[in-house]
Order: C-alpha cells, then structure tokens, then sequence
C-alpha cells in the first residue's frame, strides 16, 4: 500500500483503495454508518471538523497600527517638534490625545469585528449523514472520519471523502485544483500516482456538488484535509473595509495635503511678517489640528457594526460588509415566488385525473379536510386518482410530523403538501413505503424539472395499494417508476393517460392542458404525475429510462399564500422607489395570479415574460423587458444571469435572491446577492453578500430600511464633526494671516476634535430610523461623500462657527483684556452652539420640536444622544473649572454670569439649523 507522510504519520492514499477496504480501514459501515458512541469516540480524538482561523495579529500589534494613520502623522511629528522647543506640557498633551484615539479605534474597532465574525460563525453549514442506519442532518463540524456522507446538488462537502456511490455526481473544485470546469465523478479504484484534479474517486472539503447525487466515507476532516495541508488554515477574519471607508481614507489624505499646504503657508507667513518660529509654529499646529477630523474614523466603524447588528435582530445577516451601505442604494429587487414571497406551506387544492377534476379542503399541512366530490364513495376511490394520490406519495423524500399541535413538514414543503392531501383520502405513507419499497431514485435537478423513484412491486403478487389489495406486477414488469414534475417535463415524456379505472388510453393534449391554464388561474402551483412499469431485473433508474413512454396519471394544483409581511413589503419598496420583480420557475399564469395578490403592478397591469420568450430576445428587447415586465416565469436559473445584467447595464443597483446550485453566478452579479438560510444551498450562500435566516421576502424590506439609516446615521456625522474643524480652521488661518492671537489654541482644538465631537457624535450612529426613510428614492451609492447640498451645509455651519469663535473672543479680550477668560468663553459658547445643531440634526431635537407644538411622537431611539448631550457638557463643565484642566489646555473658571452669556450664540443657530435643514432636506 502506497503511504504519504503528513508531519509523523503514514496515512493511506484512499484513492487507490476500494470502497469497501477504504470502508474496513476506517471501521465503518457503508450501509449503517457509525454509531453514537464511536462518533463520541472519534469527536474526543480527531476533534470538531472546522479549520482553525490563523491567529489574528496580536492585541499590542493591533494598537499600533490605530496610528497608522496619515492624519495622525501630523500629530505625533507636532508633539515632537513641541518637546524639541521645551513645550513638554503640550507635547505630552497632543501625544495623550493620540494615544486616547487609538484606544477608542481599538475598542471598537474589536467589538466591530468581534459582532461581525459572531454573526458569520451563526452560518453553519449541515450535512447529511448516515448514523445507525437513519439518514440525519447536522452541522458539518460534528462530522468524524468513519462517517457516511450523503452528497446532492447544492451541497458543499464537508470534508474529504472517499466515494463510494456516484450518481451523475459533478463536483466543481476549481478552489482546490484550478480545474474551471465540474469534474464528474465516479467510484473505481484509481492508480497510486494519479494527480489531485484526476482523483475522480474522491471529494475535497470545501468544494461544491453541482450536479448529481452521491455519498462518501469521511477519511480526513479539519487541518487533514487537503484544504487544511495545502492552506494550512483557511483566514476567516472578518474585514470592516467597505466602499464608505475607503472614501474616507481617500478624503483623509486629500485633507492631509491641504492641511499641510496650508500650515506651511501659514507659517512662512507669519514669518516673514516678523513674528517668532515658536509663535508660528503654535499658529501652524493648531490649523493643522483644527482641520483634522480625528473622531470621525471611530464614528464610522460603530455605525456601520451597529448596522449588522440591527439588521441580523431584523432576520438579515450580513456576510460582505460593503452590502450595508449598498443596500441603501438598490432600486430593483428580483426575488423568488415560492417561500420568499409566500407562506412555504403548500396546499392542494385541487386534482385531475382519470378526465375527472376533485376539489380539495382544509388548509396547510393538516390532514383535516377532505376531496369533496368523494363523499358518496365511501369504500374506495377511482384508480386514477388513487394513482395519482400515491405517486405523490411515493416520489416524496419528506415526511410530515404533529409538533406543539400543529403539523409541520420535515423536507420540502410542495411535497409535505402531497402527503396532506393523499391522508385526507385515507392513505398512509408508511403502509405505502413498506408496501412498494423504494429500490432507487432521482432527486430533483433544476435542469430536468422532475423527480423520479423506482419501487418494488413484487413478482405478480397481490399488494397492498392504498385503501385496497389488488394484484400488482406481471412477472416481467414488476417494478414501477414514479415520476412527478413540471407539466411540460412531465408531458414531454407521454404519449398515454390513466382513465378513470385505471386503464391506458391516448392522452388528451389539449385537456391536459386546459386543466392546467384553469389551476394556474387560480393562482395554484400544478405538478404533474406518470409512471411506467419496468422488469423485475431493473435496479436502478436513470434519466435515459424516463426520456419516453411514461403514462400520464394526473395533475395536482397547490397554492402557497402570499406572506401578509411580504405583501406590505413589496408596497413599502414601491414607496421607496424601488421596482420588485417576481422571478420563478412556476407557470406563467400562476406566477401572473399571485403577482395580482402581492400588488406587483405597473401601471395597473402585470406584464409577464417566460423563460423561453427570453432565450429569443437580443440584448436591446431584453433590455426593454426587464423595464416593463414585473413577473418573469418558468425562468431557468441560469437566466437570472442575463436579467440582472440586463438590468445592471440600464444603470440600476440590483438585490437578488437565490437558493440554487445555479442561481450562484446571478448572486454574484448582483449588487447584493441574497441567499436563503433556511432552503438555500451552500453554493449559493457562498456566493451571496447577505442570508435571510427566515427566507421572507420582508427581511430584505427591513434591510433595505436598515441601510438606508446606517448611511443616514453616516451622514449625521459627517455634517456635524466637518463644520466644527471648519469653523476652527478658518479662525487659526485668518488670525494667523492677520498677525492677531489665536483665539483657540492647538491643545484646546483637540479636546474639541476628540473629546467633545466624540461623546456627542458616537450616538448618532444609534439613531433610529426616520419616518420617511422608506418614501424617499433610492440614493446612488456613486455618489461622492461629499455631496453638493451637504457641502452647502457644511460651509454654512463652518462660517456661523468662525463668526462665532472669532467675534465672542475678540469681544470677551477687549472687554475683559484676558486672553485666556476670551479662548475658554469662545470654546464653551462654541459648545452650546454646537448642542443646538445636533438636537436639529438628531431625532431627539425634532421630537422635542413636534411636542412643542402638540403633536404625539415617540422619542424611543433618543437616549444615546441624550446622555451624548450630558456627558459634553459635564466635560465642559470640568474643562474650565477643574484647576489640572485650566493648567493643562490653559482655560479659566467661569462664574454663573459667564456662563450664562456663553448660551447666547445657541439662539442664532436655532434659525441657521432650520434653514441648512430646509436646504439640505432629501428630494
């Protein structure tokens, strides 16, 4: 046997083993799996199957790198030049300022990060195993080597696995091996040589079943896979860089230069003007100061964590945390029909077989309900439609079970209908199974449209079907193939039906399909049936075994209701602006009847396009259908590519859903790809930006919502803490030019910048949502941070503060001739100004205005800005009267009357708020 050393062990190449040696060698069981005590076994000595994240950079490494930042390079070289010229107490100041930015950045910076990766680690991907003989489904890290690994379209395997079933298994692996294409797979023993890409025998953790079914011995998990050798440990790290903050750094250091331009010209000036370097320099460091932003970078890193939070409580996780504020921007949202925009509890209500059309009651999954034009046969049922009641039965991987009262069903909800209704005519699923057991089958693939399994129907034997026993099988044809699918797969494969007792006639086309345009009318979902008896020496069924002469049985229509959520969802996004377009794979006129139910109108009318009209369109009609149609049905998922293409390329910011193996590339594509947590695939979750845990069409809504506060809440910020280095800025430029005393000083604009802008501008990012959030245009994420209105803003409240903080100082030092008494009254009567604009800005300030004129509104969400508010001015009241601040940033203590002149300036910016508020209000 070929061996290969991993660190000090010899392990086996599986590759060249036979399935069941592979199977010996491990001490497991093909057909049972392992039990719960060698899994408790194993768990103790191989360990939880997950690859361990490399160690992140430790927490000293982490704070110094809170100073790589090109603004603070100004700072620390300022402190230096200041110890240089004696300044000790100023420079032991500014370094302290920048220490105490890093520890901020620091702080929440890890609760950034550490909220995010919690969020990401409640994404589990499952398995399903076989374990004591009993197919189970869980977490793949409790997965052990020895188990046995069920393998279908959409999975994600686990770890590596030995194969020893292959059912048109395709695995893509181009993660592992570069191979840009799926691999099909088989179950041979392969050479001892055979490269990793031509291993067809095995399945490599971390890559994805694109097509197919199969299943596998786990041979390696965790750190011995080969994704665990080759990568030693996949980073997990969670990474709070997104668009937003990107536009940040780019402003940061754009700002960087004009600070530095302008404080060397305000130094050369002032130098050639006569005045002292030392003088200057102070004049040239308080500028540079003054303009810098310091607590903006932290203010951005809280809302946006506050965001995912938000949104995760609202049933949406965020796996790419550039999708916060993309979200805020979509205008069109192309979502599933089925779960998404429904309930996902189907019901049947209404049959056709045998010619004959049956009724249906009863709601949900509950047997409770009967077919109504079946009263008077109370003994047994016509043949057909009993065929049809057990092939749905029969071609079902769910079952249904009575929890907490109420039935639920454990699989898939269109066929925990089937089993629902077929109990309601007195049939049992497990009688049935243990009757006609299933001898093989074909999982349901989105590419063919259908299901099908093989059964035993034994040798001429009378058998047990449903309500009565009747002879089943002649000797040469013993086993049956139930198959049920879309009518046109369904359809395409017949050329017989089942009449009424059971007899083959030639199938009536045109009824067929006039039942189905009445079902579909009805807003149902219709599924359609056949079967075809095959030898007693088949084993197995394959998709060339259904390709013709199946026997039509019948048609069952089910209806899955409109979520109430969903419905007032979709009108809260047509509020906001943005276009919700059904994507299905239902039948047209069904999807067109629940579209009608969930108000996707434009302009009073549904305008419906099918999968097949699209394939014929050019990119020009395309493009001309994706504006006006709101339902796009019978949609292969490989079409949604092209939709949202077709959309992007007319300029619109797409969210899309998906589930599927297939849906991967449109998820991608999208702006925001939205993957379901509960139904959908691991391939598509990996694809996607953000999971829904409750696959509910009103999560994405209340995203939505959510992204639009977290960049409102983004831009409360900006608009508060720029006008306030503006103001200072101007002020230390101008007096500098003009050869006058500062009236602010660079140890006093950093307790200003980091101190006072950061307890009142942190609780923005707790603000809660406005009332129109939802009424206003989606904005475009392209648009730069600074934007044309809020730049207005900004020069307005820059040029009140200057006024404010030149006039007030140049007033309190002629009146008073003391300079120190001047700069303190100028900052605090900067404060109260500044109190004002933030009440004007948050939703605290407009609640207060609303009740001061009598009107009810809820004030919930405003505590953070309220104890923002009380801790500024506890700060400012230790600021000048504690006599180690009045040394430390040269401030003097303030009496009653002082005080009290220092509240003026708040009354002119009463009238300057409302009018910047005015001009900068959304469209």
């Amino acid at each position: 046997m070929t061996t290969s050393a991993t660190g000090s062990q010899l392990e086996p190449q599986y590759h060249e083993l036979a399935a069941q040696a592979v199977a010996h060698s491990l001490n497991t069981n093909s057909d049972r799996g392992l039990t719960a005590a060698e899994v408790r076994q194993r768990l103790n000595q191989y360990g939880e199957n997950e690859l361990k994240a490399k160690p992140g950079k430790p927490a000293w490494w982490r704070f110094l790198l809170q100073f790589n930042q090109p603004l603070l390079y100004i700072l620390l070289i300022a402190g230096i030049i200041k110890a240089f010229l004696g300044s000790w107490t100023n420079a032991i100041v500014i370094w302290g300022v920048t220490v105490i930015n890093a520890i901020i950045g620091f702080v929440q910076e890890s609760k950034a990060e550490g909220a995010i990766a919690a969020l990401a680690q409640a994404v589990t991907t499952e398995a399903t195993l076989l374990r004591d003989g009993q197919k189970i489904r869980l977490p793949s890290r409790e997965i052990v080597p020895g188990d046995i690994v069920m393998l279908a379209s959409g999975d994600k395997v686990p770890a590596d696995l030995r194969l020893v079933n292959s059912r048109n298994l395709q695995v893509d692996e181009s993660a592992l091996t570069g191979e840009s294409v799926p691999v099909e797979k088989s179950t041979a023993p392969l050479q001892p040589d055979a490269p990793l890409a031509e291993r067809l025998n095995m399945a490599y953790a971390g890559s994805f079943v694109t097509f197919g079914q199969g299943s596998g011995i786990v041979v390696a998990t965790a750190g011995n896979t080969e994704v665990g050798r080759i990568s030693q440990t996949i980073e997990q790290r969670s990474n709070l860089s997104t668009p937003l903050t990107r536009k940040f750094d780019k402003f940061s250091r754009t700002l960087l230069y004009v600070i530095l331009g302008l404080a060397a010209l305000t130094l050369a000036v002032g130098l050639g003007q006569g005045q002292t370097f030392a003088g200057m320099f102070e004049a040239a460091v308080a500028l540079a100061v003054s303009a810098i932003p310091e607590g903006l970078p932290a203010v951005v890193t809280v809302t946006l964590a506050i965001g995912v939070n938000r949104m995760a409580r609202r049933h949406a996780i965020i796996r790419k945390l550039p999708a916060v504020e993309t979200l805020g921007g979509a205008t069109v949202i192309c979502s599933d029909k089925t779960g998404t925009l429904t309930e996902n509890q189907m019901t049947v209500q209404a049959i056709y077989a045998g010619g004959d059309r049956f009724t249906v009651s009863g709601t949900g999954y509950s047997p409770e309900g009967e077919i109504r034009e079946l009263r008077e046969l109370r003994e047994r049922l016509p043949v057909a439609l009993e065929e049809c009641l057990i092939a749905g039965l029969l071609c079902n991987d769910s079952h249904l079970e009575e929890k907490n009262d109420r039935w639920v069903v454990v699989g898939d909800p269109t066929e925990g209908a089937l089993i629902a209704v077929a109990k309601k005519a007195g049939l049992s699923q497990s009688e049935l199974v243990e009757s006609i057991p299933r001898v093989d089958a074909i999982g349901f693939e989105s590419q063919f449209q259908y299901m099908a399994t093989l059964h035993e129907l034994g040798s001429g034997e009378s058998v047990r079907v449903g309500l009565e026993t009747r002879p089943y099988g002649s000797g040469e044809e013993s086993k049956v193939i139930y198959v049920k699918g879309s009518v046109e797969a369904i359809l395409s494969r017949t050329r017989q039906m089942l009449d009424r007792n059971g007899n083959s006639i030639s199938i009536n086309r045109a009824e067929v399909e006039q039942q189905v345009e009445l079902m579909a009318k009805q807003g149902l979902r219709v599924l359609a049936f056949a079967k075809k008896t095959v030898g007693d020496n088949q084993t197995s069924v394959d998709h060339n075994d259904i390709e013709s002469d199946l026997v039509f049985i019948g048609l069952q229509g089910m209806i899955d209701p409109p979520r109430a959520e969903a419905i007032a969802a979709v009108r809260n996004c047509q509020s906001a602006g943005i276009d919700v377009k059904m994507i299905t794979g239902d039948h047209i006129t069904t999807a067109k009847a629940i579209a009608l139910r969930m108000g996707l109108q434009k302009d009073g009318r549904v305008e419906a396009f099918e999968g097949q009209q699209l394939a014929q369109m050019d990119d020009r009609e395309l493009a001309q259908a994706v504006e006006e149609g709101v339902v796009f049905a019978r949609v292969a998922p490989a079409q949604k590519l092209r939709l949202v293409e077709a959309l992007q390329a007319k300029g619109e910011i797409v969210a899309m859903t998906g589930d599927g193996v297939n849906d991967a590339p449109a998820l991608r594509q999208a702006d925001i790809g939205v993957a379901m947590g509960g139904a959908g695939t691991d391939v598509a979750r990996e694809a996607a930006d953000m999971l829904l845990t409750d696959d509910n069409f009103a999560s994405i809504e209340a995203a939505v919502e959510e992204g639009r506060t977290v960049y409102q809440n983004l831009r409360k910020a900006i608009a508060f803490i720029l006008p306030v280095n503006g103001g200072e800025s101007m002020t230390i430029l101008i007096s500098a030019l003009l050869a006058r005393d500062l009236p602010i000083l660079s140890l006093q604009v950093l307790w200003l910048n980091m101190v006072n802008s950061v307890a009142m501008t942190v609780p923005l990012a707790f603000e809660p949502k406005s009332e129109g959030v939802m009424q206003q245009p989606p904005r475009n994420p392209r648009e730069p941070l600074i934007s044309g209105k809020l730049l207005q803003r900004i020069l307005a409240i820059s040029v009140f503060n200057w006024i404010l903080i030149f006039g007030f100082f140049e007033g309190v030092r002629r009146n008073t001739g003391d300079v120190t008494l001047a700069r303190t009254m100028a900052i605090q009567a900067l404060v109260a100004a500044r109190i004002v604009y933030l009440l004007s800005i948050s939703h605290l300030g407009k609640a207060i205005a609303l009740k001061i004129r009598g009107r009810k509104v809820s004030i919930s969400g405003t505590k953070a800005i309220a104890l923002g508010i009380l801790a500024a001015v506890l700060l400012q009241i230790v600021f000048s009267q504690w006599s180690v601040m009045n040394n430390l940033f040269a401030t003097a203590p303030l009496n009653l009357d002082r005080w009290l002149i220092c509240l003026l300036p708040a009354l002119p910016m009463i009238p300057l708020a409302i009018l910047v508020n005015w001009i900068d209000r959304p469209e």
